[in-house]
């Protein structure tokens, strides 16, 4: 057998240990993607991360009368969304955004005030989060001219979810509530008085 020369030798070492790096991070790149994807498949839809619930202050609402409505947002355990006043300016907030109808007039939104809490991609600066059960209330009046009789009051609540490793996309989650519009001077009844205390409708 005629020996190779010294410099063949070489560069058949060097394509090999070459074509052994190419296939090992090949399959690194497959390793981190399937990864990847099984953490995506195990994660939830936005838009079931938060359920609401939705209460009116008063039964029914006469006209000339301010109430309120309020949202209770339950988020789902291991996972934060922002509050309305994130702790920095790129973090999306929270927000409940009302779509009224006739004769119902706006009078102001009620945000609970955030928990400042660490997190593994913001170890040094606490953000300003909402976790377990938050309640978000519209502060609303009926005015002289509101229609009588069942009316629906449909909101909008923006929220993006995050847990410790990932944030979800944002969410406009749609939420409605109906009430009865009533004459003015019509007795109505203070109703979920362990949300609206017993002030908030007089």
């Amino acid at each position: 057998m005629i020996p190779l020369p010294r410099r063949h030798v070489l560069r058949a070492a060097v394509r090999g240990t070459l074509l052994l790096i190419a296939v090992c991070v090949t399959f690194a790149a497959a390793g981190s993607a399937l990864r990847a994807r099984q953490d995506s498949s195990n994660l939830p839809s936005p838009s079931a991360v938060v359920q609401t619930h939705v209460y009116v202050s008063l039964d029914p609402v006469p006209r000339e009368r301010e109430f309120e409505v309020a949202v209770q947002a339950e988020i789902a355990r291991g996972f934060h969304v922002n509050s309305h006043t994130p702790s920095e300016m790129y973090l999306i907030p929270t927000t409940l955004t009302p779509n009224l109808p006739a004769g119902i007039q706006p009078a102001g939104t009620i945000y609970p005030p955030g928990q400042l809490e660490k997190f593994p991609f913001s170890p040094d600066k606490p953000l300003s989060v909402y976790t377990g059960s938050v309640t978000m209330r519209l502060k609303l009046s009926a005015d002289a001219h509101a229609p009588l009789g069942p009316t629906t009051i449909r909101m909008t609540l923006r929220y993006q979810a995050c847990n410790n490793t990932t944030c979800l996309p944002p969410v406009n989650l749609p939420v409605s509530v109906r009430l009865e519009v009533a004459a003015a001077g019509t007795n109505a009844r203070a109703t979920h008085p362990e949300i609206f205390g017993t002030t908030s409708t007089k």
